[in-house]
């Protein structure tokens, strides 16, 4: 499991023109799944992303998390974390879990989010469009 963490300003997700999610402020995460990947994986990943201190004390320092921050998450399904270009310029996603075990542990992964904070979602499988107002910028990979 790979979740791409971004602090965040104002972002959104659009599918067919219509925002099915939006944040104010917070963590845009960008969520692919891989064989193997289970719900010890996604319980320590979403403790992580909540408890990961990239959010600025009163002296600016990054010593705050998104829970003592304030601020909501906004989770986007994205198998192409997981290309691999070893063969040449034409990525393979052969690691990338699909179908609808890749959903459902999606699905785990934000109702383990939702325990801590709100958090709002894309639509596993559709072609989206993700504004994103990187703050920092801040970008950090997890994986497990």
């Amino acid at each position: 499991m790979r979740v791409l963490v971004q602090r965040s300003g104002k972002a959104s997700v659009s599918v067919d023109s219509e925002i099915v999610g939006k944040i104010d402020s917070g963590l845009v995460l960008l969520v692919g799944f891989t064989d193997g990947d289970s719900i010890d994986k996604i319980e320590y990943l979403a403790k992580k992303v909540v408890n990961l201190r990239i959010f600025p004390d009163d002296q600016g320092v990054m010593n705050k998390s998104i829970q003592d921050f304030g601020g909501e998450i906004l989770s986007i399904s994205q198998f192409t974390l997981y290309a691999d270009t070893k063969k040449g310029n034409r990525p393979s996603y052969m690691s990338a879990l699909r179908g609808e075990e890749s959903s459902k542990l999606y699905d785990m992964f934000n109702d383990e989010l939702k325990k801590y904070i709100h958090t709002e979602t894309g639509v596993f499988g559709a072609d989206m469009v993700v504004n994103i107002t990187n703050v920092g910028p801040t970008t950090i990979l997890l994986e497990r």
